[in-house]
């Protein structure tokens, strides 16, 4: 069973190593596994799909040899169906895709759970979760952006609470909620029914142990006044 296919409702954190220092990235990482950490955010790049160039396959397996967390691959690329295979292959447990950037999504979604690895779909904010209503079914988690994909350190945009219990409406699945999230922004997700933060500024900015656990933190107390996700 994965890591989200097992998630039991609890409110969980993870970094997005995007943000994070490259020199010591699995040092990083494993911080942020002493801050509560369950899982690592790897978003991956193209200078298409997005206007920015980032991490591939290689890395990946690098840093699933050196950290106990599952690592999330985000795949913000046109053509994903040209990279899944890599990725299966180096040991990640879970891969979202933008279905903005997939030609036929029912069998991207396959293909990586015949890889087996759990599925995922990331919605950019403009994005409506009645676009993938039909392949909600055959996901295991929805993360649900809060900027636009491409860059860290962006604003957080408010309406994506919003969007987060639609998807929870339509989906009994774990929502992932990536972009902006902080101390402050994180209660307001939790409310709305998103289980996983993903943060990256704000936890590779100071302590990744101690911001990690902060977030989490937060999280967490707002989960207790929330409906269970």
């Amino acid at each position: 069973m994965g890591f989200f296919s097992g998630f039991d409702g609890r409110v969980a954190g993870g970094p997005s190593i995007l943000a994070a220092d490259f020199a010591d990235l699995a040092g990083q990482v494993r911080a942020t596994g002493a801050g509560g950490a369950e899982l690592v955010h790897f978003d991956v790049m193209d200078n298409h799909f997005v206007p920015n160039l980032s991490l591939g396959p290689a890395v990946a397996a690098s840093l699933v040899s050196a950290t106990f967390l599952p690592v999330d691959v985000h795949l913000q690329v046109i053509n994903p169906d040209d990279l899944i295979p890599a990725f299966i292959e180096a040991g990640v447990c879970s891969i979202s895709v933008q279905p903005e950037a997939v030609r036929h999504l029912y069998r991207t979604l396959a293909m990586i759970l015949a890889g087996g690895c759990e599925a995922g779909l990331s919605l950019s904010p403009a994005t409506s979760p009645e676009a993938v209503e039909w392949a909600l079914p055959y996901v295991d988690y929805a993360n649900v952006m809060s900027v636009d994909p491409g860059f860290g350190g962006q604003d957080f945009i408010p309406e994506a609470a919003d969007k987060v219990r639609r998807v929870r409406q339509m989906a009994d699945v774990p929502v992932e909620v990536d972009g902006g999230i902080t101390e402050k922004t994180a209660p307001g997700m939790v409310e709305a029914g998103a289980r996983v933060l993903v943060a990256g500024s704000a936890v590779f900015g100071g302590d990744p142990a101690t911001e990690m656990g902060k977030i989490i933190a937060s999280g967490r107390r707002a989960s207790s006044g929330a409906e269970p996700g």
